[in-house]
């Protein structure tokens, strides 16, 4: 996270407009910081683990203190102490400390939610938790640090440390806080204490500005210090000790000798100062203050932003609104053009076709503007596997790959819930307890994977348990008990699985607050399906079940063929489209009271003739024969469309009906061709739905 404070002190200038991108980066790393608990080893705790999850606790208070969260800001300080403890090695994790600090990142986020949306904070809950992290910290043993006696000057030693060899530095440090620093989340004891860390170290404090007892305002620092530190420890090190304050404080570091290589090596070389001052802060660069700090200040924000900058979504969903209008243009253009010939009309093709490489790579290149890594729906499941797991007394492992996998950061946000039931369904009703694993000669630890990949022009992400898979009989005997489907209904072994996606479908006896009141996969089907995808399941008694969800890249732009039905034009997208073929109207039958049937590949599949769903002209050239036939796939099912005549394949804009009309069943949304006419872009699972009760 940047560093706040910088901007705070360094500029005259309105804090609320960083609000929103303080917010963001809290919660992205918070998550960070939550991810880093959880891969915590009760005794062992990886050192880097811990040093990110202190970091992130110092960058939130730091930045909640510049601008006023004092709850926030106060809540941290404390978490950031307890850290502290940690990262000293003053503390051990245990499965208790995990929890407390888990605790703790909940609360965190939810004062931040309740901050940015402004609604009052839950004081009573935030001071609960306070407390249990203080008591923490004061059960670590941690000592009290001495007050200093009403004197000028006083120093204090610490003897027990080990003396300086020849190998180490000796620097002298000048650290004069700014009094609004203890306000704004510094603590200039944890900053000794670091310093201690690196070797030893001579405190002298200096009370020259410590007013009179009935002027002390104790939020404000008044002491300044001087300080020499043996270290073999770089430059570096001690700099960093200071990171956070830099802004908050005249600080100057003077390397009194210098870090030799070996002991031994020169170690009389260099018994004064030999090299120059490191100097931070605008009252220390001395000469125009404000200057120098607007210096920092930039300085600050070409480290943070010289790789990548943050754009709002709604620039770049305008952005790709001009892109799609783009096309659109560029599609006219090239039907315009058709009907010129000549030298003239041959240059002017050439021009447009470098016109729509160029259009496409546009296209292309914003598309992946707009992509994100699936990363950010997989981070919030391994503390909810965790929580679920423990609280159901179930043992899961999770394992995730494909976390890399890009996709619309549309599609991206609208696939979180689906996910989430079906991981919260897998470990609740998939997975088995320990001792019924164990009777089934399974191991007592459940697996639970989630895997995300691309398939063509789609992302596919899958989430796949081990436990006991899906009891056709039982889901049969369930749908017809609720008249889920008529009781004589003689159904396959998938068909029978794709039940538990009816609305209102359970096998729980007994509701929970997990699961069980019949809501949850019929959201997952219908979430993913308004999304242009499709969600299937795969399960084998036993051994385990699979769903698999299987979305679009992106909802903007689609490859899609266009096809003649009567007068008007429709767009099939190229994802759904299994084959093209012309047929003979032998090969087509009708079946009562259902409609007609083709005969395709020692399968029949139901025929649906477009003209007649949307009511549109019959062709005369297709009276009496099967005519241009088009195979597609939606849902995992396949059916015919009878089409007029195949017109080409083009890219098309997707605009939405929804806004503007309503929602109609079998179209996905609609276009503006290149000779400005509309097309209607079909919806295949809508279109194969409709057949349903002759799949069946």
């Amino acid at each position: 996270m940047r560093c706040w404070r910088t901007w705070a002190c360094s500029m005259s200038i309105d804090l609320m407009q960083f609000h929103a991108a303080f917010y963001e980066e809290s919660f992205e790393a918070i998550a960070t910081m939550e991810a880093a608990l959880l891969t915590l080893d009760v005794g062992t705790p990886d050192a880097d683990s811990i040093n990110t999850i202190f970091r992130v606790a110092h960058s939130i208070k730091g930045g909640a203190a510049t601008f006023g969260f004092t709850q926030i800001s106060s809540f941290t300080h404390s978490l950031e102490n307890l850290l502290d403890q940690l990262r000293s090695e003053r503390m051990a994790v245990s499965s208790t400390l995990s929890e407390l600090l888990l605790r703790s990142v909940d609360v965190l986020r939810e004062m931040l939610r309740a901050q940015q949306g402004g609604q009052p904070i839950d004081a009573q809950r935030v001071a609960d938790l306070q407390f249990d992290v203080e008591l923490a910290v004061a059960q670590a043993g941690q000592p009290q640090a001495e007050q200093p006696q009403p004197e000028q000057t006083t120093a204090l030693r610490q003897p027990e440390l080990p003396q300086p060899c020849a190998a180490q530095g000796v620097y002298r440090i000048h650290f004069r806080p700014y009094p609004q620093m203890l306000a704004r989340g510094n603590d200039p004891l944890r900053m000794f204490r670091e310093l201690r860390a690196l070797g030893q170290l001579d405190v002298q404090v200096d009370l020259t500005a410590l007013p009179p007892l009935q002027a002390l305002d104790a939020e404000q620092c008044h002491l300044a210090w001087t300080l020499q530190l043996h270290t073999q420890a770089p430059r570096e090190a001690i700099l960093e000790v200071f990171d956070w304050a830099e802004s908050d404080c005249e600080l100057q570091v003077e390397a009194l000798a210098p870090r030799l290589p070996a002991a031994g090596a020169g170690a009389g070389a260099g018994a004064g100062a030999v090299a120059g001052p490191t100097v931070l802060g605008a009252h220390a660069l001395g000469g125009d203050a404000d200057g120098a700090a607007a210096r920092a200040a930039s300085e600050a924000v070409r480290s943070f932003d010289a790789t990548s900058i943050r754009v709002s979504v709604e620039k770049i969903d305008d952005l790709m609104n001009s892109v799609g209008e783009l096309v659109i243009t560029q599609s006219m253009l090239g039907q315009f053009a058709r009907v010129l010939q000549g030298a003239a009309g041959e240059r002017l093709h050439a021009g447009l076709a470098q016109l729509e490489r160029n259009v496409r790579e546009l296209q292309e290149t914003v598309m992946r503007v707009r992509m994100v890594p699936i990363s950010f729906v997989f981070s919030r499941f391994p503390r909810m596997v965790r929580d679920l797991s423990q609280r159901l007394g179930k043992q899961v492992e999770l394992a995730m790959s494909g976390a890399d996998t890009e996709l619309d950061k549309t599609v991206l946000e609208k696939i979180g819930d689906p996910l989430v039931h079906l991981v919260r369904n897998s470990i609740d009703h998939g997975i088995e307890t320990p001792a019924v694993r164990r009777a089934a000669g399974k191991p007592e630890r459940g697996a639970l994977r989630l895997h995300a990949y691309h398939r063509g022009s789609s992302i596919t992400v899958e989430v796949g348990d081990d436990g006991a898979g899906l009891d056709g009989q039982r889901i049969l005997a369930k749908a017809r008990e609720r008249g889920l489907i008529d009781a004589h209904q003689q159904l396959d072994e998938q068909q029978i699985h794709e039940l538990i996606f009816l609305p209102g479908f359970s096998t729980v006896e007994r509701a929970t607050d997990v699961s069980g009141r019949g809501v949850g996969l019929d959201v997952v089907k219908r979430n993913v399906e308004s999304l242009g995808g499709s969600v299937e399941v795969r399960s084998e008694r036993g051994q385990g079940a699979l769903f698999r969800i299987t979305l679009p890249l992106t909802l903007a732009i689609i490859d899609g063929q266009t096809v003649a039905v009567g007068e008007s034009s429709y767009i099939v997208p190229l994802t759904a489209i299994v084959e093209s073929l012309q047929v003979c109207s032998a090969r087509l039958e009708h079946v009562v009271g259902h409609g007609e049937v083709l005969a395709f590949r020692g399968e029949y599949l139901p025929l649906v003739r477009l003209e007649s769903v949307f009511r549109e002209r019959r062709s005369q050239s297709r009276d009496g024969s099967g005519g241009l036939i088009m195979v597609v796939e939606g849902e995992g099912r396949r059916i015919g469309l009878a089409v007029d005549e195949l017109l080409g394949q083009q890219q098309v804009v997707v605009k939405t009906l929804e806004t503007n009309y309503g929602h109609v069943e079998g179209i996905a949304g609609a276009t503006i061709l290149g000779d400005g006419a509309v097309a209607l872009i079909l919806d295949i699972a809508g279109l194969t739905r409709r057949v349903e009760p002759l799949a069946a």
